[in-house]
């Protein structure tokens, strides 16, 4: 049975009587999962926002990228280790 077979039989005996075609299925189940990515991206850059900022703060005053970078490690180990 090909893909194409199928995916007529499926939209012609599942989907016609309620007026949904498979390829809105798809569209929705595509756009679903970038709904849940963008959601994902976000809660990480506001996880790390401290972080970044507690860095930001240190190259300001030191200029020097090494102790931004072991700051923002710091933060970030913290913040995974007092995560509820």
């Amino acid at each position: 049975m090909s893909l194409d077979l199928f995916l007529t039989m499926l939209s012609s005996l599942l989907l016609s009587h309620v007026g949904i075609s498979v390829e809105t299925l798809v569209a929705a189940g595509v756009l679903v999962l970038i709904g849940i990515i963008i959601i994902m991206v976000v809660g990480a850059l506001l996880f790390f926002l401290p972080a970044a900022v507690i860095a930001g703060v240190v190259w300001f005053l030191t200029a020097n990228e090494l102790y931004a970078g072991v700051a923002f490690l710091v933060v970030a180990i913290l913040s995974l280790t007092r995560r509820k």
